[in-house]
């Protein structure tokens, strides 16, 4: 039966493949999909670029467990020597553009859907093929969890390995300012900007958060950008940098938005506070599941869009995050037809 399963996931991904699908650029292969789960008698829903189903007979008397993963790609870099969008299959490897990140989380992710409805479940399903993922952006899952029915738990497909992430860092980007005085810089007039910025740039350097995450570690600041001043003979006024800061679940980003605040004297902005590190707490039925399973948990530094969803959520699919966004992408048909296989287990007959 899996072995079925994956060849239809396989026969689908390859077609999904030759369909450009950058992210906010989804409509064809949304458009795609739809008719593809039309013609097989499913009633699909829409919004956007974003589809989804539910399982026949849904009950909202019970749980509801739901598939995610994404229908937009990077765009291919230079490197690339294979056409992107022509799907090819040499030696096991099925190469193009979306195959490991996250087409074949997607394609076998659906196959799962289409099996477990089929069967007597204690919960609903609903699978769900989203846009700008890539981005982070807001026509997609976060749009979504407006339209679907409660959720009660999510799997995340991203290329894992099949090993199951339990939590994930979060991210907030910051933009911060540091003011001096113009001068002549021959007579050393003026209050350089670029020397006041150095005390916080060193904070954000050197200062640790007190709670460390067992399986994310520490909250991890990192100064990424630096611009300052605009001729050699002026003392600046202005200097800006950019933070890249990566959270654990133990701090909101509001919580280390005001710790920040309270030791750096700068202007900061935050870009958003909306991308949340997550952890889905050990006791849950599905990481219990997963034990048994002997499967690999640990904590994600990468983001998906778990960090959108206020309810608790895996990350775990088919693939390596290592081929994610590399030239001649990949996945190998043997990891579609273990990922298939390693999700009925998890949730077949599961009571959460």
């Amino acid at each position: 039966m899996t072995a079925e399963l994956a060849n239809e996931a396989i026969q689908l991904l390859r077609q999904m493949i030759a369909i450009p699908s950058f992210s906010k650029e989804e409509k064809e292969i949304a458009d795609f999909l739809e008719q593809y789960l039309t013609e097989r008698g499913y009633v699909v829903f829409r919004h956007l670029n974003n589809i989804w189903l539910q399982s026949p007979g849904f009950d909202v008397s019970r749980p509801t467990i739901l598939l995610n993963s994404h229908l937009d790609t990077v765009k291919p870099g230079s490197s690339w020597i294979r056409n992107p969008f022509e799907a090819s299959l040499k030696n096991g490897k099925l190469f193009g553009l979306g195959s490991n990140d996250a087409g074949a989380s997607l394609v076998s992710l659906l196959q799962v859907f289409f099996y477990l409805t089929q069967r007597p479940q204690p919960y609903n399903l609903i699978f769900a093929a989203t846009a700008e993922e890539e981005i982070s952006g807001k026509n997609g899952i976060e749009i979504m969890l407006q339209e679907f029915p409660k959720v009660d738990f999510a799997i995340v497909g991203e290329p894992t390995g099949m090993n199951m992430a339990v939590a994930e860092r979060g991210l907030m980007v910051i933009d911060a300012t540091v003011t001096g005085k113009s001068g002549h810089a021959a007579r050393e007039e003026g209050e350089n900007a670029i020397y006041k910025a150095l005390d916080a740039i060193n904070w954000f350097k050197n200062y640790r958060f007190a709670k460390v995450s067992p399986l994310l570690g520490p909250v991890k600041m990192t100064v990424t950008q630096i611009n300052g001043g605009i001729q050699h003979n002026m003392i600046p006024d202005k200097c800006t940098f950019v933070v890249d800061v990566r959270s654990n679940e133990l701090y909101s980003n509001e919580e280390i938005l005001e710790i920040i605040h309270e030791n750096v004297d700068c202007r900061i902005e935050p870009r958003s506070v909306r991308l949340c590190s997550t952890a889905t707490q050990p006791d849950h039925p599905i990481i219990k599941r997963a034990q048994q399973m002997n499967l690999t948990l640990y904590g994600s530094p990468t983001l998906s869009d778990q960090a959108l969803m206020p309810f608790p959520s895996v990350k775990i699919g088919p693939g390596d995050s290592a081929r994610s966004h590399t030239a001649d992408e990949y996945v190998l048909v043997e990891e579609i037809e273990k990922g298939i296989e390693v999700y009925i287990q998890l949730l077949d007959g599961l009571q959460i």
